[in-house]
């Protein structure tokens, strides 16, 4: 198959490039910088902008199916993405897989990604949709400064528990819904297998490296200062703080089967999460 994903160096998209290279497939890699993704067999980079999603979706063209994810630290994905939904229909393709978050069909119908996922179920394409929880991968990237200087995460979570998920997972479960029809039209709670609050997380982290890492709870204004520091857009940062608030409100503690439904699999535990990647604390 031919299939377009977006955001192809991402967390999620980048290991499903390589799935899909691996298995044989095209894969036609949207980026904000092509030029940077080494030459592989398979591998049609694109140049693909939030800002300028109509010079990007033609991308899409002789695709069989698309992978679609809100691009990073964009707070209306429904602009950016829309426009490759509707050229989906235009082309017919056999399916699109949309990645948006965790409890996201509870919201109002204006939010960003709910209208992305309004949109996708009413345009006639086979589709799915994936609602993973918070990602296990924060704590290397968004979290580690805190971890890096004082041996802390730094959060707004009190004691409440997620079942965070690897990006790993996510990726394995989009791979088997672009390459098979069998769970068509359907939509996929992703989770880890197991609920942790943020103590948890960091014994396990001090586990694989060694080191004595705490969790600090901060307060909901404290995060959203230290995500203006690091440079977060401030609409970006707002959608942030209002999910915190709802893992703090309990709505992310519970645990999915999907991942293991759809690939066959159980769900990578945080310890072999904080195992895998133990050099980025050290």
């Amino acid at each position: 198959m031919k299939i377009f994903v977006y955001g192809a160096t991402g967390n999620v998209s980048a290991p499903l490039t390589d799935k899909l290279l691996a298995a044989g497939h095209t894969v036609v890699a949207g980026t904000r910088h092509p030029e940077k993704m080494a030459p592989r067999p398979g591998l049609v980079p694109v140049k693909v902008e939030s800002q300028k999603p109509q010079e990007g979706v033609a991308a899409l063209n002789g695709a069989d199916a698309a992978f679609l994810i809100g691009p990073p630290l964009v707070a209306d994905s429904f602009s950016a993405i829309a426009p490759f939904i509707e050229q989906a229909k235009k082309l017919g393709l056999k399916k699109v897989v949309l990645m948006t978050a965790w409890g996201v069909e509870f919201a109002p119908p204006e939010v960003p990604l709910r209208k992305l996922e309004l949109l996708l179920e009413s345009s006639g394409l086979s589709y799915n949709i994936l609602r993973p929880n918070w990602f296990m991968q924060n704590f290397h990237s968004f979290w580690i400064g805190g971890i890096l200087s004082d041996q802390a995460i730094y959060f707004p979570g009190g004691s409440a528990r997620a079942s965070f998920v690897d990006a790993r997972d996510i990726s394995a479960v989009a791979y088997e819904l672009l390459v098979s029809d069998k769970f068509a039209n359907r939509a996929f709670m992703v989770s880890g297998p197991e609920s942790l609050n943020h103590d948890d997380a960091a014994a396990r982290i001090s586990a694989a490296t060694g080191k004595t890492i705490v969790y600090r709870d901060v307060t909901a204004e404290a995060f959203k200062d230290s995500l203006h520091k690091a440079g977060l857009p401030a609409d970006y940062v707002g959608i942030l703080g209002n999910i915190a608030q709802t893992l703090k409100d309990g709505h992310a503690a519970a645990v999915s089967d999907d991942v293991k439904l759809v690939t066959g699999k159980d769900p990578i535990s945080f310890a072999q999460y904080a195992q895998d990647y133990r050099s980025r604390w050290l």
